[in-house]
């Protein structure tokens, strides 16, 4: 059961009357012919800037304004906005705003000088359905963009769920040749969550923090969030209540907590948005939380859904700032997850970084089906946690394995002290959630190792390893109101003859072809020639099950890469 709370932010005009303002913002929208002076564009622009700062109070029904901040005037000689530099983050192009975080493939390590490696869980799909929308558009995505743990964990694969909720989740793990280097192999990790039925799920107090700025006025932006989260609406029953607050230049309450199956008055509620001003998105974050608090539910389902397009452009505009505000929140009980839309300006490294710190999940909403497996097919992983801070360690064993690297996860590295740390933050699994990792890894009998072994490098540990295990995987978790860590271990046995790819699962082939297309993305720097075709190859013939076409799809997008 959900509740959910939009928050919507208001500004003010002080002289315009409501009709006027809708009067004057038609003209400015209206009038501009196709080509114009450099002169006239400036000016219209400033008195769309203008315009943008009006409220249209008659169309909201009396009494649903729960708060409103009024927005001083703009000035009329428009001026460019100043945006603070931010030195982790990549700006696309000055047409293109978007902006992403610094990343890089993992390096190999050696396992006889660092035999251990350590990692947070990543739920985030965002940077897979955001790439997906790039190359649908005729262009390869900035290799910043391209996360591969996103990439492999969009998809589903048919891990076993534990019985019982006692053991959140089971631990599964597979091994067989790379598909791009048949000197290396792959060792898959998954994580495979608890399953709850969604009529089952806790009650849930939803904040819906909604970004209803300027920049959201495109199809893809507002009109796409109006009519996604009407889906989710129709997933909630009268146990529980949803809350509509907005923000641009300013924030308030257009919809206080209603109860979830009351979908007239919540379908109200979203009619009414429009985009317009600039973003405070600060404020909107701070009234948000404000609106779960006061409608906090013990043992239930408490969580901040931040909806936008990422451009904060007023307020606190630091990428610190926000995440050390989003933290201080994260204390409280009451979780954020993040709904990335639109392009051009797109903040994912922001948006990203927000529910990391938030103690929840990101995705990119590209279209209404992307919409409808968020926010209806998954929604029961979206909302409810059944184990947070969930952390991984994999010991490799240097009789077995010389080197390793894993693929994705690198804003997740944690460092090996910070494993059985129970003050380090770390990543949430949700209810019947699925995580994958991959090691790409080089036997120690292998004539192809990427680094040659130490001069001077102890033979005893090798000595003394454990022949009969490749590796031992440790995962430290705590329950969703606990705050001492448990853990789960499993060794993986060393194979006993080669391990061809031909003989591995349909799961882990598609998986492999998955993370070999992110790499192909990203730079293809650790596998040699393999190519799109080779890729496209083998996730044709190991699709499976493919109930709502998502790996077809896949399959259409590699060939899309190909071609580009």
């Amino acid at each position: 059961m959900l509740s959910l709370a939009v928050i919507v932010s208001l500004t003010g005009c002080e002289q315009s009357a409501p009709h006027e303002v809708d009067k004057q913002q038609s003209q400015v929208n209206n009038a501009a012919p196709i080509n114009q002076t450099d002169e006239q564009q400036l000016e219209l622009q400033a008195q769309k800037i203008q315009m943008q700062h009006a409220v249209r109070y008659t169309a909201m029904p009396q009494g649903m304004m729960h708060e409103s901040v009024a927005m001083p005037r703009s000035e009329l000689q428009l001026q460019p906005m100043p945006r603070t530099p931010i030195d982790d983050v990549v700006v696309v192009s000055e047409q293109d705003r978007e902006n992403y975080l610094k990343s890089q493939q993992n390096p190999v390590k050696q396992v006889g000088t660092e035999p251990v490696s350590t990692f947070s869980i990543d739920v985030d799909t965002g940077s897979y359905s955001n790439t997906r929308r790039m190359l649908n558009m005729g262009k390869l995505p900035p290799n910043d963009a391209v996360r591969e743990e996103a990439f492999i964990n969009y998809f589903d694969y048919d891990y076993s769920a534990p019985n019982s909720i006692a053991t959140p989740f089971n631990v599964h793990t597979e091994m067989a040749t790379a598909p791009w280097n048949e000197h290396r192999q792959l060792l898959k990790i998954g994580i495979k969550g608890f399953e709850i039925e969604k009529a089952d799920l806790k009650a849930a107090n939803l904040v819906f923090l909604l970004d209803v700025s300027g920049s959201m006025n495109a199809p893809n932006k507002l009109p796409l969030l109006k009519t996604s989260l009407t889906m989710l609406t129709k997933q909630l029953d009268e146990n529980d209540s949803v809350a509509i607050v907005v923000y641009a230049g300013a924030a308030g309450v257009v919809l206080p907590a209603t109860k979830g199956n009351d979908q007239q008055t919540i379908s109200a509620a979203l009619d009414k948005l429009a985009a317009g001003g600039s973003t405070n998105g600060e404020q909107g974050i701070e009234l948000a939380y404000q609106i779960a608090a006061e409608n906090f539910k013990k043992g239930g389902i408490n969580r901040v859904i931040l909806a936008t397009d990422g451009d904060f452009n007023v307020g606190t505009q630091s990428i610190d700032k926000l995440t050390e505000l989003v933290a201080s929140k994260r204390k409280t009980g009451i979780a954020l997850t993040t709904l990335g839309f639109g392009q051009g300006n797109y903040n994912d490294g922001l948006m990203e970084q927000l529910a990391n710190i938030g103690n929840g999940q990101h995705a990119y909403i590209d279209n209404i089906n992307e919409a409808r497996k968020v926010l209806v097919d998954e929604l029961s992983s979206t909302m409810q946690i059944i184990a947070k801070d969930v952390k991984v360690q994999v010991e490799f064993n240097p009789q077995q394995v010389a080197e390793y690297r894993l693929i994705g996860y690198q804003n997740r590295v944690l460092a090996n002290e910070d494993f059985n740390n129970d003050k380090v933050d770390a990543a949430e699994l949700g209810v019947g959630h699925s995580v994958t990792a991959l090691y790409e890894i080089t036997l120690a009998n292998s004539d192809r190792k990427q680094i040659d072994e130490l001069r001077y490098q102890s033979k005893e540990d090798k000595k003394l390893a454990t022949s009969n295990e490749l590796a031992f995987v440790k995962v430290r978790y705590k329950q969703p109101d606990a705050e001492q860590s448990k853990l789960i271990t499993q060794a993986v046995a060393t194979p006993k003859g080669e391990l061809p790819l031909s003989q591995a699962s349909q799961d882990f082939k598609f998986a492999a072809a998955v993370a070999g297309f992110a790499q192909l993305l990203k730079g293809a720097k650790y596998i040699g020639d393999w190519q799109y075709e080779d890729c496209a190859k083998l996730a044709t013939a190991n699709k499976g099950i493919d109930t709502f076409g998502y790996r077809s799809e896949f399959v259409q997008l590699v060939n899309n890469a190909a071609a580009l």
